[in-house]
């Protein structure tokens, strides 16, 4: 039988992204991440059982922005540009990629390996729906927003970041983890921690929409102009802070 247009809708349910939020399972999460800073899976949980609404309003919101439209129509899995050394190694120094290829390196982190701990129960990850792809687009620049801030892999760095992340997303999942980071640092005297999370938080609202960048461009820009282009202010608070005493944020 031909299938008309009657037909494809009466039988294709096209896939989607959920939107609804759980949050008896975030906040078990949380408890798993405030007592691991390295349970990334922790993470995802978090973000997929809150994340889901704001990540279709992004979506929406990049259509809107002057190169948002073509990024969506190409749907780059950009991952896959982040996994290709030769590329990698192509960046000049001084570029945003080139400290992005130092970083990852150095720490023994890859874009893949992101990719996996995120589908870990959750297979619709890789859904071929735009809110999905938006979704694992804003999972891969995850890494990159690190070096465009400034903000290490520390338990602070990654807090600071947090709340960076909700200003540019609003995504209640980051919101959910700044303020349980914050609760956290609240035990600990001698150091600005919250201080240097609100400014996290600050930056990110100053700061250009970064998720309707063309992250391939932004590679292979001077890591400083591209600062200054997106509006990044620097992390002085953060970094007045102590390299060795930046894990006590999360400490029990």
């Amino acid at each position: 039988m031909a299938m008309t247009a009657d037909t494809l809708d009466a039988k294709y349910v096209p896939p989607r992204a959920s939107t609804k939020m759980d949050w008896p399972h975030a906040f078990r999460a949380l408890r798993r991440l405030l007592a691991d800073k390295e349970d990334t899976t922790a993470v995802f949980e978090i973000m997929r059982s809150l994340n889901g609404a704001s990540t279709a309003k992004n979506y929406h919101r990049l259509l809107n922005t002057p190169q948002g439209g073509r990024i969506a129509y190409q749907r780059e899995e950009f991952a896959r540009r982040l996994m290709d050394d030769a590329w990698l190694d192509s960046l000049p120094e001084g570029s945003v990629g080139a400290a992005y290829r130092h970083f990852i390196r150095s720490e023994q982190l890859s874009a893949e390996g992101l990719a996996e701990v995120s589908r870990q129960g959750l297979s619709q990850i890789d859904e071929p729906h735009p809110y999905a792809w938006f979704g694992r687009r804003t999972r891969d620049v995850h890494d990159i927003w690190h070096i465009l801030t400034g903000y290490h892999r520390d338990a602070l760095g990654e807090a600071c970041l947090v709340g960076f992340s909700y200003a540019q997303t609003k995504g209640l999942g980051w919101l959910l983890i700044a303020l349980g980071a914050s609760s956290r640092a609240g035990r600990h005297k001698g150091y600005p921690y919250r201080k240097a999370i609100w400014q996290g938080y600050q930056r990110g609202k100053a700061a250009k929409w970064l998720l309707a960048e063309d992250y391939e461009a932004l590679m292979a820009e001077p890591l400083e102009a591209a600062r200054k282009r997106l509006n990044i202010t620097p992390a002085t608070i953060y970094d007045s802070i102590p390299a060795d005493a930046r894990d006590l944020v999360v400490a029990r």
